[in-house]
C-alpha cells in the first residue's frame, strides 16, 4: 500500500507549478487579429466616348418612345371617357379597347430597351469593369419610365372596367 501511496504522490507532483509561474494574461496572436472586412478603393469608370454616344443614342429613342406612348395614352383616355357606363361590346367600347391594347403595344419598345441597357451593364460586369454613371442613370430612367407607363395603363384599364 505504501508503494501506491509513493507512486500517487509523485503523480501529483508532476502537477503542480512552482508559486512564481502564472499564466500570461497577455492577449494571444489569435485574439489581436482584425476579422474586419480589408478597406479597398472603389473602381471609377474611365470615360468612354462610344459608350457615352450609345447611351445618348438608347435615351433619345427612350424619350421619342415616351412622348408615342404618352400620345398613344390622351387617346385612350378619350375613349375611355366616351365609353364609360356604355356596356361592354358596344361600338365606344370597343374602341376604347382597341385604344388600350394599342397602348401596350407602344409599352414593348421601351421595356426592349430597358432590357438592351441592362444587358450592355451586366456584359460590363462580366468583363469586370467598375459600373458605368450614365449607363446607371439611364436603366434607373427605363425603370422609372417603365413603371410609370404601367401604372397608368393599369389605371386607364380600371377606369373602363368602371372601378
Amino acid at each position: 500500500m505504501r508503494s501506491l501511496v509513493l507512486i500517487a504522490l509523485a503523480a501529483l507532483a508532476g502537477c503542480t507549478q512552482s508559486a512564481t509561474r502564472h499564466p500570461s494574461l497577455l492577449p494571444r496572436a489569435a485574439e489581436s487579429q482584425s476579422l474586419a472586412e480589408p478597406v479597398r478603393p472603389v473602381p471609377v469608370a474611365t470615360p468612354d466616348a462610344a459608350l457615352d454616344k450609345k447611351i445618348a443614342d438608347l435615351v433619345g429613342q427612350l424619350d421619342s418612345l415616351a412622348a408615342a406612348f404618352n400620345a398613344g395614352a390622351q387617346d385612350a383616355e378619350a375613349k375611355i371617357a366616351v365609353a364609360r357606363g356604355l356596356p361592354e361590346g358596344s361600338e365606344r367600347w370597343l374602341d376604347a379597347q382597341a385604344a388600350l391594347s394599342t397602348l401596350d403595344t407602344l409599352r414593348a419598345p421601351a421595356l426592349t430597351l430597358l432590357s438592351d441597357l441592362e444587358e450592355m451593364a451586366i456584359d460590363r460586369g462580366v468583363a469586370g469593369l467598375p459600373p458605368y454613371p450614365a449607363l446607371d442613370a439611364a436603366i434607373a430612367r427605363a425603370e422609372a419610365l417603365s413603371t410609370a407607363q404601367q401604372d397608368r395603363s393599369g389605371a386607364l384599364e380600371a377606369a373602363l372596367a368602371g372601378a
